[in-house]
């Protein structure tokens, strides 16, 4: 009886913790295995945890789709629920390939439930919920076809769970689009042992930096993680560099030009400055031809990765890329699945940020510019759904491939096909270089060629011919003969 006692208080003591999120608790004498089975530490896990289950499966992490709440232009009234479950890409493309989405056999990897390999998936058995791709901090835990591998040390994994850690959030998002490094450009695995040039706030203490978790930005409230992405159409919450730095830890306080630094912050994104390359350490994918995906090709490789795979296609890779910069206004231009191509000659945008130099709400951000090849249907005009995974992949026949792809997705295939261009900008917001590595004003100014300005908007460097967004004034009536002496011996110091 006193050692029920004793366990009941302690099963009170974990759940209070977790509710509260304050402290983390060993679960070694919790859970003592042995386990045959990933679900079967789901089934001990909900014994203390079935809240916590029930939370995280309303979420868009769990549901792979939720309301768009006003992200996609044209959709803010729309009660379709969107997300990457019937969204397109072009990288992958989509997760409805196949008769009965055979595809998610692949992509449903990355799924932090267990066996979703089909259409068909009960969202509400929380067994099927996978706390350890989250939680395990031990045990090799990694899945292989939508379960746990046999190189997985399921009692060990078990035992060790605790809050995520960068290596259990870049399990998965280090490797969208098929490998590390290869989808966003600002997100790999260097990540999990960078040093204070590379990530200012992930680096460890040790190494000079803050030693962030992914969910000391992206905070987390009953598993609901914040953060919107140009590439998705829901979230759960928005982050900003301001929940942080505003205040009395408002930026640019000891600048020397921090005055002058600060009358951009209405125009121009701190993510602008502070991420002036992008894939520093490990080559980004800038482009994917699925066109070539059944040809003989043999090319050399790019930042020693492939760049041709009969099946696949044909890449293109690059390191220390200079982002694209444009508007955006926290909302997004999106391709849903069946959209019409009205003139398939020309580029399709899969997504861009909405704003404008006219809107005030819109400022400057990086983007990663990224192109596509891809099919569409040449009679219905719209981008098609193809099998890939036990498809393309093993068959290298496209007509085979887009019928199943067309009975996985409900979209009709005609029968002919061509390729069409497309274009997507991936919002860039990691790898936060140090201050002493951050743009300074003649990177963008004085003719060096960063900024495309007419592009933006204005009528060249504003800082030379002034135009500005507010009316009345411009930024080159403010800059004082002495500061523009400054600009030039900054810029001239940093690329001596």
């Amino acid at each position: 009886m006193k050692a029920r006692i004793i366990g009941l208080l302690m099963g009170t003591a974990i759940l209070s913790l977790a509710s509260s999120g304050m402290a983390q608790v060993d679960h070694a004498d919790f859970l003592p295995g042995p386990y045959k089975s990933g679900p079967d530490v789901t089934k001990e896990c909900l014994k203390c945890h079935e809240k916590q289950a029930m939370d995280f499966m309303k979420t868009s992490h769990w549901r792979w789709k939720g309301p768009t709440k006003g992200h996609v232009q044209g959709y803010e009234k729309s009660n379709i629920e969107y997300g990457k479950t019937n969204m397109l890409n072009a990288f992958c493309v989509s997760v409805e390939g196949g008769k009965d989405q055979a595809a998610r056999g692949h992509c449903g990897e990355c799924h932090p439930g267990y066996f979703w390999d089909r259409k068909e998936f009960n969202f509400s058995d929380e067994t099927k919920v996978d706390c350890l791709v989250c939680h395990a901090q031990s045990g090799g835990y990694a899945r292989e076809n939508n379960e746990v591998s046999d190189f997985t040390d399921l009692r060990q994994a078990a035992r060790s769970v605790g809050m995520p850690t960068l290596k259990n959030c870049g399990g998965c998002h280090y490797s969208g689009g098929g490998d590390d490094g290869v989808k966003h450009g600002d997100l790999d695995s260097t990540l999990n042992t960078a040093d204070r040039s590379l990530d200012v706030h992930m680096a460890s203490v040790q190494k000079g930096g803050l030693g962030f978790s992914c969910q000391t930005c992206h905070t987390t409230k009953d598993h609901r993680i914040s953060g919107a992405s140009t590439m998705l159409a829901t979230y759960d919450g928005r982050v900003f560099c301001e929940d942080c730095h505003s205040g009395t830890n408002a930026p640019h306080q000891k600048s020397r030009n921090g005055a002058l630094i600060n009358s951009h912050l209405k125009s121009v994104a701190c993510q602008t400055c502070h991420i002036p390359f992008f894939a520093r350490t490990k080559a980004t994918k800038m482009s994917w031809d699925w066109s070539t995906a059944t040809d003989d090709l043999k090319l050399p490789p790019q930042e020693g990765r492939v760049t041709f795979i009969k099946g696949k296609g044909t890449w293109t890779w690059a390191k220390n890329v200079v982002p694209t910069y444009l508007w955006y206004d926290g909302t997004i231009y999106r391709y849903m699945n069946g959209d019409k191509i009205k003139d398939p000659s020309k580029p399709v945008v899969l997504m861009k940020p909405h704003g404008s130099i006219i809107e005030q709400t819109a400022k400057i951000y990086p983007f990663k510019y990224y192109t596509g090849k891809q099919p569409m249907d040449a009679e219905f005009k719209y981008l098609s759904v193809f099998q890939q995974y036990k498809g393309l992949w093993d068959t290298l026949n496209w007509q085979k491939s887009l019928e199943d792809g067309a009975a996985g997705s409900g979209l009709p295939y005609s029968g002919t096909y061509q390729f069409a261009n497309t274009i997507s900008y991936i919002g860039q917001d990691h790898m936060i270089a140090p201050k002493e590595e951050a743009l300074v004003c003649g990177d963008c100014h004085m003719g060096n060629g960063r900024m495309d300005w007419k592009a933006l908007g204005y009528k060249g460097d504003p800082m030379l011919m002034g135009g500005g967004r507010a009316k009345k004034s411009s930024i080159a009536h403010d800059v004082k003969p002495a500061d523009l002496n400054f600009i030039q011996e900054n810029w001239a110091a940093k690329h001596k």
